[in-house]
């Protein structure tokens, strides 16, 4: 049953976004748009000088299930590796198309989208944000990279 989707606890998710909107001066940008609904997140990232993320920022126009994941990636991805992010990423997409196990580690709480695996058509606006936290992690250690050597 789709109210499946929509616990209590993802809810308090949506209702309580944090980070959001945009860094003023970002190494890092992506956007990912979901196409089958148009949902739609905007990441800005800075890095601390160990490549760490030390500032994140997101703009999120998407649905509830969107919301929610990036709820839970903005509460935990301060500190955190673009290794941590792209596992968490990679563990989200098993856990969705692959019936794999939960993600594990600083993104734990992703576990709570697992009823999403039953809706394939909800699974790329639930993926979104984690998408766009992971390409502007790496754009920004890119030129981060970049600058160092110029």
């Amino acid at each position: 049953m789709i109210d499946a989707l929509y616990s209590d606890r993802i809810l308090k998710l949506v209702a309580n976004m944090p980070r959001a909107g945009r860094l003023a001066e970002p190494q890092g940008t992506a956007e990912r748009v979901a196409k089958l609904c148009g949902s739609t997140v905007v990441v800005d990232v800075m890095l601390d000088a160990e490549g760490s993320v030390a500032g994140f920022a997101q703009d999120v126009r998407a649905c509830a299930l969107g919301q929610a994941c990036a709820a839970i990636v903005a509460e935990q991805i301060i500190g955190a590796t673009l290794e941590e992010v792209e596992m968490a990423r990679d563990q989200l997409r098993a856990m969705l198309k692959d019936a794999g196990p939960a993600p594990t580690g600083r993104f734990a709480d992703l576990a709570i989208l697992e009823t999403v695996k039953d809706y394939p058509a909800r699974h790329a606006s639930t993926m979104i944000p984690l998408e766009a936290a992971a390409d502007a992690v790496r754009q920004a250690l890119d030129r981060t990279r970049i600058a160092g050597t110029a």
